[in-house]
């Protein structure tokens, strides 16, 4: 398996920019989703185009160096090229927001180039990966923009 594509969507019941200014601000990130982020650093910035390096977190392995090329979307959520050089994985991922009559949706993609990992993690991708991912990501990161607007 050399690619693996991820996609959820969500509803919160939230104004759509009070979300958008949680998921934008990258170097809070930790704070606010701690299982997720271990640390986040806005390396360089060009109006709404972002350079981050990051430390990710996940399943309760140790700290992974992510470099993110981010571009803010204003008012909707933000689009960003990721590089592993640990694993040499690459990931496309977005997260994107509008409005519905029941609150805001949330469609988030994430697409895994693993076409450079070792044949090990691509074995272990899709189970580690596939459903199991979006189930976390739910409840570490969309659950937590809930409690943290006051809307769970």
């Amino acid at each position: 398996m050399k690619t693996i594509d991820l996609k959820a969507t969500w509803i919160i019941k939230a104004p759509r920019n009070s979300i958008y200014n949680i998921v934008s601000d990258f170097e809070n990130m930790p704070k606010n989703f701690p299982s997720v982020a271990h640390s986040m650093k806005i390396v360089s910035k060009d109006g709404n185009n972002l350079v981050i390096d990051a430390k990710a977190k996940s399943f309760g392995i140790p700290p992974i160096p992510v470099t993110m090329k981010t571009t803010l979307v204003p008012g909707k959520g933000y689009i960003s090229n990721n590089t592993n050089p640990k694993f040499k994985t690459t990931g496309h991922e977005e997260l994107l927001m509008e409005d519905t009559e029941n609150g805001t949706r949330i469609n988030y993609s994430y697409e895994y180039d693993l076409s450079k990992a070792n044949i090990i993690l691509r074995i272990i991708a899709k189970p580690l990966f596939g459903w199991f991912s979006m189930w976390y990501w739910e409840r570490v990161f969309i659950n937590k923009i809930k409690i943290i607007l006051g809307c769970n």
